[in-house]
């Protein structure tokens, strides 16, 4: 069985900058605080190389203080990227940045184009389809847009249906191997992960929903004891990284990087 979808040989990331104190937020719960975030960065990119991957880490961009949150850029499959395009003004320069870097590792860099918008976080690729969530950040026509361009490679694009008080589909669920998927309850009783099977985030502990599979390694958020509990009981080898700083924008484990295996 194919596990192309959580085996990377490659991740990009971003340096936090400094006006990261403005980046968008759902919920006003502080400011994040700068040295702390950079503490966390570096020890989520160690654990990222520890498992044996490359990750290219580009400079922190000062005119666009969500930049940081790379994965809201890009999809990065096998054999293409394609540059997202994100709804709020603001962000729609952090994926023109973003698309010089694809361009080191893929022959083709494509983009979602006007009136469609997506972002990646709305995004889990498994190994038999790529799930997308309509939400408040991505529509429908960004979706179909999607599925034409990856059509071309075979890929099945599912749409599902976001919870409205989800910010991002991937905010309440994470890939963890071929069949498995970490969910909130809220959200897999909607029945989009029919078929699959569910490892559901403890009680009070929702926020840790958005973590990655990267390689040997499940990296989550520190602070969510029993289910990394439930999760090394499954199998797992855990990493817990300081998300505090992250949260406060929204943002979880899977935004901070691109992860994928460029053409060979």
């Amino acid at each position: 069985m194919s596990d192309k979808s959580y085996r990377f040989t490659h991740a990009i990331t971003r340096l936090p900058s400094e006006s990261i104190t403005d980046g968008l937020r759902a919920v006003d719960i502080g400011a994040p605080d700068l040295v702390t975030f950079r503490q966390h960065h570096s020890d989520y990119i160690e654990a990222l190389e520890s498992t044996g991957a490359k990750v290219t880490t580009l400079e922190a961009s000062e005119a666009f203080p969500d930049s940081v949150f790379v994965e809201d850029a890009a999809l990065c499959l096998t054999e293409v990227a394609i540059v997202m395009r994100p709804v709020a003004e603001s962000r729609l320069g952090e994926a023109a940045l973003m698309k010089p870097t694809l361009g080191q590792f893929y022959d083709e860099v494509l983009e979602i184009e006007a009136p469609g918008f997506i972002e990646g976080g709305d995004i889990l690729t498994t190994e038999r389809e790529i799930l997308v969530g309509t939400s408040a950040r991505t529509n429908r026509e960004g979706i179909s847009q999607l599925q034409q361009l990856v059509g071309h490679w075979g890929y099945t694009v599912r749409t599902v249906e976001t919870p409205a008080d989800v910010l991002h589909f991937k905010t309440d669920c994470s890939l963890l191997d071929e069949e498995t998927i970490l969910s909130t309850k809220r959200l897999s009783d909607s029945g989009c992960f029919d078929g699959y099977n569910i490892i559901h985030t403890a009680e009070g502990e929702e926020a840790c929903a958005n973590a990655i599979r990267f390689n040997d390694l499940v990296i989550m958020p520190d602070g969510f004891p029993r289910t990394q509990e439930v999760l090394e009981n499954a199998g797992y080898t855990v990493r817990a990284i300081g998300n505090t700083e992250a949260a406060k924008l929204d943002a979880g484990m899977s935004c901070l990087s691109l992860r994928f295996s460029p053409p060979t």
